[in-house]
């Protein structure tokens, strides 16, 4: 495998991590992304494009005769565009629309866990506000007690509601003010889980499972877990909670009984499936899957890969993993996320960045770019999360201190961060 040309589609911090690993294996002639960011036009060769149109992309692909494409965000997926792609003779990594539902419903993910008896929240499905006030009047799934549209929100689409007070308002909000569209045409109501939170991410080529690492995000806008939920404010992995005797599990009674299922009925999922999980006393039980690398997870579990990242995408996208391992690091790496004002409700953006080259001049850091533009020559704000700041470390205390101290070098007007991430890993880490 020599010589491959990459076109990688988004334009975040997920994407940028992927550029930038790909840019530098030896595999790899050129990488080329779309629409891409001020970050990424450093590393690669930045194209225009609107990730809502899969036929863009594939006469994107076509013009540049890119050998492999790879896929960052759920849209395109959501989309069709793998079979897109498939049905032109093109190459890509992601999986099919029918298979990429475990992310875009609610709704089918639910079915999908019941019949393959994975373990999972109670819930109930509702089709209309009137329904939703009722299941919630009943009590039946107590309090506090999670409301989550059915389809794609951003990462904004779930509210977990202390009171019935709360819960009703988000039902009203979502299915009645239609505040995310069309995905809260249906809601999932469901019972609150106690425990620790762990994302898990796998290459799978529909059959055989690649695991990669585990990761904590921190979801809310706040310190504390508190406000609004967010696309992700931080993250550190590997997870503190996290095992080899909880990872053989995790494979064994939730991921593989998965993607069994959904190659028997059809939908052979190839890609990078991500398992949100709750660690509960009875065990592992699944939150949600998404159907690409998490957002800001990728941002530190990519730098830790010690092997190759493109074998086993390519390994993946043709359905033939035999024999291939990602090699991970062990050393601890925390991101933080750098947002505009306002973020995740209404935010201004054009406002210069400073700092960011004084920021990768600390040892062991990494600035992956989001919402970035260049304007005249100077790196500008252009989305909600603008910026992610990695740090890697001998324990999970080094690596946390160098992602802060890399942040202080960074401002703009407005700039928003979480001051504890990967906290809750310190105290593990000191008990």
């Amino acid at each position: 495998m020599a010589g491959m040309k990459i076109l990688v589609l988004g334009g975040g911090a997920r994407e940028h991590a992927l550029v930038w690993k790909l840019a530098g294996e030896r595999g790899v002639s050129e990488v080329v992304c779309a629409p891409g960011n001020a970050g990424m036009a450093r590393v690669a060769r930045c194209l225009p494009l609107d990730l809502g149109r899969p036929e863009a992309a594939l006469a994107l692909a076509d013009r540049e005769a890119v050998d492999l494409t790879v896929v960052g965000p759920e849209l395109p997926l959501t989309r069709g565009i793998a079979d897109l792609f498939a049905a032109n003779g093109r190459p890509i990594f992601g999986p099919s629309r029918l298979a990429a539902q475990i992310e875009s419903s609610k709704v089918f993910t639910k079915q999908l866990l019941s019949e393959c008896r994975v373990p999972t929240a109670r819930c109930q499905v509702v089709h209309h506000a009137r329904q939703a006030l009722e299941v919630l009047a009943s009590g039946t799934l107590g309090y506090p007690v999670v409301v989550k549209a059915d389809g794609l929100a951003a990462g904004k689409g779930v509210v977990i509601a202390p009171e019935r007070r709360d819960a009703e308002a988000a039902v009203r909000s979502m299915m009645e003010e239609r505040r995310f569209g069309d995905a809260g045409a249906k809601v999932v109501i469901e019972e609150f889980l106690e425990g620790r939170e762990a994302s898990f991410f796998v290459m799978t080529d529909g059959r055989r499972i690649v695991p990669l690492v585990s990761a904590e995000d921190h979801k809310r806008a706040y310190d504390g877990d508190e406000g609004p939920n967010t696309g992700g404010m931080g993250a550190y992995a590997p997870s503190r909670l996290w095992d080899a005797a909880v990872e053989e599990r995790v494979i064994h009674e939730i991921v593989r009984p998965v993607l069994d299922l959904l190659r028997a009925r059809g939908r052979e999922y190839r890609g990078v499936l991500y398992a949100g999980l709750m660690l509960t006393r009875e065990g592992p039980k699944v939150l949600e899957f998404n159907a690409r690398f998490g957002d800001p997870e990728a941002q530190v579990v990519l730098p830790m890969l010690d092997s190759d990242l493109l074998p086993v995408l390519w390994g993946a996208a043709s359905g033939d993993l035999a024999g291939l391992r990602c090699a991970m690091r062990s050393d601890p790496h925390v991101g933080v996320v750098l947002a505009s004002g306002g973020y995740p409700e209404s935010y201004e953006t054009g406002r210069p960045i400073q700092g960011i080259e004084r920021a990768e001049e600390e040892p062991g850091v990494l600035v992956f770019h989001a919402g970035t533009r260049l304007d005249r020559g100077q790196v500008v704000t252009a989305g909600g999360r603008v910026l992610t700041v990695v740090a890697s470390g001998s324990s999970y205390a080094d690596a946390r201190a160098r992602a802060y101290r890399a942040v202080e070098h960074i401002s703009f007007d407005g700039m928003h961060f979480r001051r504890d991430i990967a906290a809750k890993a310190l105290q593990s880490e000191s008990a």
